[in-house]
């Protein structure tokens, strides 16, 4: 071994002068991890390492940060002889000590070696470089990463000089999407596959959240797998799952991608028991058809009903994104509201599809498609629960002073007994607003103009078209009060006919033309008052809002978008508490309430609470029981309640203003974690409305839902729909006050790569040929494989 010349015993405090060499990427799946994963030998509970464990350094380590640190490797000197290669490429080179063998032609580099070309580096403690083979030995507590950030840990490496893979030993591949591959030997085969033998696979972490020692969950052990770097996939032969250490089931044509690719396979099956259809098994087969685009075939198999198909089709443009899934079968089935089966099969199918797309900064358009061929397929196949299906299409124009809409809307009416002729179908609904860029009299002033298009096939058909000015000036006065005064002028014209096929004579109007003209003023006071208050921050807000409007035409104008109306929290202090267009509150009101707020470390409190009184004795336009029809509106108020993000707590309520009786009384609570968590809500109105507005009946209904975590991954759960409401509160129904929904139980387990579990539900409604009765669910996920 020759001596190296002066300048290089120096070369901790030189700058090298780089490799240049033929190098295409080496690329052997790898993902940094801060644990270590051993090679298999056969044992199954296990991978039990054939040498002792390879430590794997943090990712973090500083080698690889480019800086020259106290005690870290330092830059060597300039090599000796030629450094040409085919390609140019360069490989830097870094290491404690360097020697040269003039006479064999071999480079040698010990203690704290990194060898960088471009996104790819190799770590090691020595590494000889024979000039003559173009062979590179890699020793001791090998660390390689290429350019996706995947890593490879071994304990020997052989390399060609273009960093190419050759023979390894004891090594793990760590996949940078987070699966591991540890293996007892790896060779490089002829046509530039790396075959691993004796090899085990998992996605789950070995080291739990505080760095504790963890068995996976789950792995897969082979005979041989082989690596495919011009695909950058890992295929396995002689795959075995092991779940929580026994072996279950062969993974025939398991295989795994290096750069996070989606490939095409087989994916797990699906089990379960249903009421209407028995036993059910489905399978689909993923295809990857492009990079932006990927088909899912599915299969479903029944005990107690014909086969069904299913076709999900997803892609993306340069421009936005759409999917599409359809479900086809054909069998028997109950007309609605029948009892008996038809003796023909049907064609039976449901299809869905939605996108977006963005033209440019300005200009978008939205889609989507709901589609069943009968009232029950949805809920006989347990698709969807769903009583209604509504399709829309829009062509939006958003900038910073105006917006811009095209959109229409079609709805398909499932578990409810109504004609389908009589729903209406929008098209076109037309919408355009523009704010004014300078101030008149000090305010802002928006302009808005409007038109709707709506058809029935056998019922009302109504047209209208408004156009709105309104003007708002914000102030704050020199004693904190936030002043606003606002007026509008709206002119509207409408146009209907078929009005008598309306069932509720309230929202008819009156056949042919009509128009109408709706004035506004407003002024709206707002006093914030801050303080401390129980350890913490309070802020009470009292409002009072004065409203004027002219008396208006209503009951002349067709009532298609303002019939749900009731007096709650949320439109107490609107311009008008009728939603939409087609109604709107005239005669002189005064609102009046308060908020209050309450802010300490941990906790934060709000209430509102308000009441309003109109000032002219003339009758208003809301049905009776809305807390709205006398001159004395009810109460309307809401109370929420948070203690970090352990208790949330919601109260919304309406007291009547003469007997302060709940005449709407709603509860949203959750209390716990992510993890464990009780949750309830309970709803009831008591409004006493007739029964001929259909959108305004009396209802009352409990939901709960819990979930308790145990042992780090495991976790039961339960959830439950009871209808409260009887026939006092809606004359309509048939309950006797006590009517479950629907119940669920199961029990999972969920970790970093692994969900299982079972589900079991009943449904307590029967509709048409969707049974009332048991279904059980099997679940099951791996995360990180497919099959092929």
């Amino acid at each position: 071994m020759l001596p190296l010349p002066q300048p290089l015993q120096q070369a901790r405090k030189r700058r090298l002068h780089t490799l240049s060499l033929g190098a295409s990427p080496l690329i052997l799946a790898l993902s940094a991890c801060p644990t270590a994963l051993h090679a298999q030998d056969g044992a199954a509970p296990g991978i039990t390492p054939a040498n002792p464990p390879v430590e794997v350094p943090d990712a973090r380590d500083p080698v690889f940060d480019g800086a020259q640190n106290e005690g870290m490797p330092q830059a060597i000197g300039e090599i000796p002889g030629d450094t040409g290669s085919g390609d140019g490429r360069e490989i830097g080179f870094e290491a404690d000590s360097l020697s040269f063998d003039s006479e064999a032609d071999i480079v040698s580099a010990s203690g704290n070696v990194v060898m960088r070309s471009g996104d790819q580096s190799v770590r090691a403690d020595n590494v000889s470089w024979d000039r003559n083979s173009g062979q590179i030995v890699a020793e001791g507590n090998i660390r390689f990463v290429d350019e996706h950030g995947n890593q490879l840990f071994t304990d020997r490496l052989e390399l060609t000089d273009e960093l190419k893979a050759g023979a390894m030993s004891n090594l793990l591949l760590a996949l940078r999407e987070g699966g591991r591959l540890a293996a007892q030997q790896g060779e490089r085969a002829d046509n530039g596959d790396v075959i691993l033998t004796n090899a085990a696979y998992s996605a789950c972490a070995v080291e739990t959240a505080k760095g504790c020692p963890r068995k996976p969950s789950w792995r897969v052990t082979a005979d041989r797998v082989i690596y495919d770097q011009d695909e950058k996939r890992v295929r396995f032969k002689g795959a075995m799952l092991e779940l929580f250490g026994a072996r279950l089931l062969p993974l025939p044509g398991l295989a795994i991608t290096t750069d996070n690719r989606s490939v095409s396979g087989l994916l797990v099956p699906n089990v379960g028991i249903t009421a209407s259809n028995g036993l059910e098994v489905s399978g689909s087969y993923y295809l990857r058809l492009a990079d932006n685009q990927d088909l899912t075939a599915t299969g479903y198999v029944y005990a107690d009903a014909p086969p069904m198909a299913a076709v999900q089709y997803r892609a993306m443009t340069g421009s936005g994104a759409f999917q599409t899934t359809g479900y086809l079968t054909r069998s028997t089935r109950l007309q609605f509201g029948s009892d008996t089966r038809t003796e023909e099969k049907d064609w039976r199918g449901y299809f869905f599809g939605n996108g977006k797309f963005q033209l440019d900064e300005k200009w978008s358009i939205t889609g989507a498609v709901r589609v069943a061929s009968d009232r029950t397929f949805l809920r006989r196949y347990d698709i969807s629960n769903d009583d209604r299906l509504r399709s829309t299409l829009s062509a939006e124009r958003i900038d910073d002073n105006s917006y811009f809409s095209i959109s229409g809307w079609a709805t398909q009416v499932l578990l409810r007994d109504q004609d389908q002729g009589l729903v209406p179908v929008a098209l076109p609904l037309i919408d355009y607003r523009k704010r004014l860029a300078q101030p008149v009299a000090g305010g802002t002033v928006e302009l808005q103009a409007n038109s709707l298009n709506i058809v029935r096939r056998d019922g009302q058909d109504t047209q209208r078209a408004f156009a709105r000015a309104q003007w708002d000036l914000r102030r704050i006065t020199s004693m904190g009060q936030e002043i606003t005064l606002t007026g509008m002028a709206r002119g509207d014209v409408y146009h209907s006919s078929g009005n008598v096929s309306t069932t509720t004579p309230l929202y008819r109007g009156l056949e042919g033309w009509q128009g109408r003209a709706i004035a506004l003023a407003a002024l709206d006071m707002k006093w914030p008052l801050i303080g401390e208050a129980f350890g913490g921050t309070q802020i009470l807000t009292p409002r009072v809002q004065l409203v004027a409007s002219p008396h208006i035409r209503n009951f002349e104008i067709p009532n298609e978008d303002s019939r749900a109306v009731e007096l709650e929290d949320t439109n107490l202090f609107s311009l008008n508490r009728f939603p939409g267009y087609d109604r709107f509150e005239d005669g002189v009101r005064v609102t009046y309430g308060m908020d209050w707020q309450l802010r300490r470390p941990g906790w934060q409190v709000e209430a509102t609470i308000g009441q309003s009184y109109r000032l002219n004795k003339e009758s208003a336009p809301f049905p009776e029981g809305t807390g709205l029809q006398d001159r004395f509106s009810d109460f309307a108020g809401r109370v929420q309640v948070r203690y970090r993000d352990f208790v949330k707590f919601t109260h919304r309520f309406r007291l009547d203003k003469d007997s302060l009786a709940v005449r709407r009384n709603e509860v949203d609570a959750t209390l716990g974690s992510d993890k464990t968590y009780l949750e309830l809500g309970y709803l009831r109105l008591d409004r006493d409305i007739d029964v001929e507005f259909e959108d305004l009946q009396d209802r009352e209904e409990l939901r709960a839902a819990a979930r308790i975590s145990f042992a780090n991954y495991w976790s039961v759960f339960g959830a439950a729909v009871l209808n409260l409401t009887d026939r006092d509160e809606d004359p309509t129904l048939t309950s006797d006050g006590f009517e479950p929904l629907r119940t669920r139980l199961g029990v999972a387990y969920s970790d970093d790569c692994l969900e299982l579990g079972v589900t079991w539900r009943r449904d307590y409604v029967q509709v048409a040929d969707a049974r009332r009765g048991n279904t059980f669910q099997f679940f099951f996920a791996l995360r990180n494989l497919s099959f092929r």
